[in-house]
């Protein structure tokens, strides 16, 4: 654990969330990359986020067309785009039958004077549509997806010819018309292709005894292995699984039309593996777990094997994680193995003990889906302290803890019981006796334990006030016990050795220990500063000048002087560098 002990605890936190809890969501391969970069290499396309969200909820509110109405619109649209525009029947058909968000659009804008079908016939011969329109949405984008996606200068099928023939190529390999947008999504460069390369390039992959059947899943899922040359990473990859066992049907099995493929970062992955495990011990891995390569083409189990490796865990160790791994999805293992993480930095566990229990109990942290950590305090009725030990002693226990299940409060423990004794002692002193309901408002109010509440109101008695000022300081403003006595004893440096101001003035202006050093620094610079500059009262209370919010605060004193709002910027930023 040599390299975790070598980082803070706040540089661990950052670069867990930033190189993987949001990297293992979004795997930084060419999911979408080959389609972000035809966006700007072709200028016809534009993108506007405000346009699409507006037609999202313009489609999710808008009522059905009655079906009759439906039927006849569709019959016009045919026949315009078939013996009108001259597009195949085929392709016509789909476009018309596929296309309600367009149909219903186009419906808003005919005059129906008899009928449906002959209104839109009139309509559409002297008014051309857009026929990228219904041509994107029948290819199975919803409407707010395709909005960003039309031609800015184009408007019939005709004038780009290069997309209607690679389409047909599609079509005819036996591409599903619903599924062809995904891959106009995930590889643009496809229906940009010259004429007659597209089949070209299947017939190569075929010619490599890959089955038809199988070539059009991999397609769908991965049409990157259509751009360029053969993708000899993807053929490797099926080489490698197939000496292990597993034909290309088990792989076309695993495979998801939701998802894109990089089959680079799946050869690395199986590179990984090969060198951890022996050759039975992998088969049986992939055989029970696909989806350590196939999930985010494997970008999970790199990031896995990266992030362990960086708590120092020996690839035996990680090899042994990988046997035991739960049924579960990967990237949902990795989720919930990093708020694991988090949860024991938000309970301000050291980060020895953080580094441990992720090198022993990977597999359970991997495998609980926790609560939120305020819900686990709370309802373990536990503080920080206590529940770093116990999880310390009984990491099984966060097993417990999930999302879906019940929590049981933790039993009280030998110092818990006489926390409380010596906290309802120490409100009994301050005379929260006599009222029982006073009594439990204060147990809330009052947080620490009962030695530590002592010891703190014991350091403001110490510093030179009278008990009973104290007393009454703290019934009036009992937050300033809810800090360490350290921080309460620095703020009282600060007012009577830093401002000057004598230590009597907390008896009438008790909160002042409840604000940050940060504040009352700066709001005394300012005020100085002002009253240096004869725009502020030499004799402001302390209250007055910490207690008024900062709206308040720069409206009556700051804006009081032209160069006020500058100072004001400056000392902030001053403060901030010394903090």
């Amino acid at each position: 654990m040599t390299h975790f002990r070598n980082l803070r605890k706040p540089a661990i936190l950052k670069w867990a969330s930033s190189c993987f809890f949001e990297n293992q969501l979004n795997p930084p391969v060419f999911v979408m990359g080959s389609f972000h970069l035809s966006q700007r290499q072709n200028p016809r396309f534009y993108r506007s986020k405000g346009s699409a969200v507006a037609v999202k909820r313009e489609v999710l509110e808008a009522p059905k067309i009655p079906q009759a109405t439906l039927k006849e619109a569709q019959a016009a649209l045919l026949e315009y785009l078939h013996w009108t525009r001259s597009i195949p029947f085929m392709d016509a058909e789909n476009m018309s039958k596929n296309s309600p968000h367009f149909l219903r659009n186009l419906l808003k804008k005919v005059n129906i004077v008899k009928d449906v079908r002959s209104s839109m016939a009139r309509f559409l011969r002297y008014r051309p549509i857009n026929e990228f329109e219904p041509s994107f949405e029948s290819l199975g984008f919803k409407p707010w997806e395709y909005t960003p996606l039309l031609p800015r200068n184009l408007m019939f099928l005709s004038d780009d010819s290069l997309f209607f023939e690679n389409y047909r190529v599609l079509c005819q390999f036996g591409i599903e018309r619903n599924k062809i947008g995904r891959i106009y999504k995930k590889a643009i460069q496809v229906f940009q292709l010259e004429s007659g390369a597209l089949p070209l390039k299947l017939q190569a992959y075929q010619e490599l005894v890959l089955s038809h059947s199988f070539m059009v899943k991999i397609i769908v899922c991965s049409p990157c292995v259509l751009i360029g040359d053969i993708d000899m990473k993807f053929i490797k990859v099926l080489e490698i699984l197939r000496s292990m066992g597993f034909d290309n049907a088990w792989v076309q099995e695993h495979l998801s039309d939701q998802d894109s493929y990089n089959w680079g970062l799946i050869l690395r992955v199986l590179s990984i593996f090969s060198e951890m495990f022996c050759g039975n011990e992998l088969v049986r891995l992939i055989s029970q777990h696909p989806g350590l390569l196939f999930e985010g083409s494997g970008y999970a189990t790199f990031s896995l094997v990266g992030f362990l490796l960086k708590f120092g865990l020996p690839i035996d160790q990680i090899s042994s994680m990988f046997l035991q791994f739960p049924k579960i999805q990967v990237q949902q293992f990795v989720s919930n193995l990093i708020k694991c993480f988090v949860f024991f930095h938000e309970i301000e566990m050291e980060v020895d003990w953080i580094a441990k229990l992720v090198c022993s109990y990977t597999v359970l942290l991997g495998s609980c889906r926790l609560k939120k950590t305020n819900s686990l305090l709370s309802n373990l009725n536990v503080g920080k302290k206590r529940l770093c030990k116990y999880i310390q002693e009984n990491p099984q226990e966060l097993s417990k803890w999930v999302i879906g299940l019940r929590i049981v409060p933790l039993p009280d423990s030998g110092e818990n019981i006489e926390s409380k004794r010596l906290k309802m002692k120490f409100l009994l002193d301050l005379g929260y006796g006599e009222n029982p309901n006073m009594m439990n408002k204060a147990f809330k109010v009052f947080r620490g334990r009962g030695g530590e509440l002592q010891e703190r109101f014991d350091s403001i008695v110490n510093a030179g006030l009278d008990k009973a000022d104290v007393s009454e300081m703290v019934t009036v403003s009992p937050q300033i016990l809810n800090q360490s006595k350290t921080v309460i004893q620095s703020k009282i440096d600060i007012l009577v050795n830093e401002l000057g101001y004598p230590l009597s003035s907390l008896v009438s202006f008790p909160s002042f220990l409840s604000y940050t050093t940060q504040r009352v620094r700066l709001r005394m610079a300012m005020y100085n500063w002002l009253k240096d500059h004869k725009k502020a009262e030499p004799d402001l209370a302390l209250s007055t000048i910490v207690a008024c919010s900062d709206k308040i605060f720069l409206n009556q004193y700051v804006n009081h002087h032209p160069s006020g709002p500058r100072v004001w910027q400056d000392l902030k930023a001053k403060l901030s560098m010394d903090k």
